[in-house]
This record gives C-alpha cells, structure tokens and sequence, in this order.
C-alpha cells in the first residue's frame, strides 16, 4: 500500500491562514477567467481537503475530488456537507490509473509538482475532457528546492511556464495562457504561484 505523505498533515491542513488565502486566490482568478456554469461537472486534482472546491462549489453543479491520500479525502468527506454543490470522492493515484468520468473541467492547485510525468498527467486531463473543456491548474513557479521543508514526494520544483505551455500544447490543449494567481512569502523566500489556462 503507498504511504500516504499527507496523513500527518492533514489534520492541521486547513489551520494555516496562507494556504485557505492562496486556494481563495487561485479560486478568484479561474472564477474571473473561466465561464463557469451551473450545470458543470468539475474535478478537483489533488483535492486535499477541499479548499479550492469550497471556493469553486458554488458555480457549479458538481465536483468530482480526485486524491491519493485517504486522510486528506477524509477530511474532504467530514466538510462535504458544506459545499454548494454535489461532490463525489475518487481515492486515485492518476499518475497510474485511468478513471471512467468526463469533465467539463478540471481544477488544481498546487498538486502537479508532486507528479513526475508532467506530460502523461496531461494527457489524462485531455482524454478526460468535454469538447471545449478547461483546464485551471496552479503551481509554483520554478524555485531553488526551498519551498517545502521535506522534498519527500516532490518531483519538481516548480515550474517554467514556457515548458508547461510547451507539453500543453504537445497534448493538445488551445488558447494556452498564464496568470499570477498568488505570492506566498515565507520567512526565507518569497515564491509565486501561476494559474496555467487552457481548452481542448
């Protein structure tokens, strides 16, 4: 059975003031660039406990909360009552196993890091998509290793924009652009955050 990285965090996730500002933000800036509607079905890529699909529920109809760590999705359960929108939870490691939905978007934040093959997860997202579909997808900017105090599980740090428009593109994916979404300061750095947007 994988080792599920987030089983300590998961309690506390949720506690920390930046990280509910920085799922705001990003939910904000998708919600200023994307025409949601109230008939969509979503899903939420590394949903964690759900704090960006707080944020986007209510624009909604349904999100689907895909994750490989049970107790981050447990606490996603225990908070579903709280959505204004229906949810649905997938525990699914996509980096290796398909799932039999279609969406009319999908929706992450700060989760693609954690993935080695950055170009197969695409892929998924692409096959996995509506005609005309989004993808919405928030990441660190690329940065010298510091972001995390434990790199346990962390395949890049960050990302160049450049090269993500360049796999997106390789897949598929149209009208490919980029905004800020976030700047989070810590104590020894400051690091920024990127909104990638694009449609099948």
């Amino acid at each position: 059975m994988a080792v599920d990285l987030f089983e300590k965090k998961s309690k506390s996730w949720d506690m920390k003031s930046n990280r509910v500002q920085n799922a705001k933000s990003i939910a904000e800036l998708i919600i200023e660039n994307i025409d949601l509607k109230k008939e969509m079905k979503l899903m939420d890529f590394g949903a964690g406990t759900g704090l960006l699909s707080y944020f986007i529920a209510p624009h909604v109809d349904t999100i689907v909360a895909v994750d490989n760590s049970p107790s981050m999705l447990e606490k996603f359960r225990e908070k579903s009552s709280e959505f204004a929108c229906k949810t649905e939870v997938l525990e699914v490691d996509l980096s290796t196993t398909d799932i039999e939905h279609n969406f009319d978007g999908i929706i992450s934040s700060m989760t693609i890091h954690h993935l080695q093959e950055t170009k197969k997860l695409f892929e998924r997202f692409y096959d996995m998509l509506e005609v005309d579909g989004f993808i919405a997808i928030a990441d660190l900017d690329s940065e010298d290793g510091s972001f995390h105090s434990d790199n346990r599980g962390v395949f890049h740090f960050g990302f160049e924009r450049e090269a993500l428009e360049d796999i997106a593109k390789e897949v598929g994916f149209k009208n490919i652009s980029f905004r800020l979404a976030n700047e989070i300061n810590k104590p020894y750095n400051n690091f920024t955050v990127f909104l990638l947007l694009a449609q099948k």
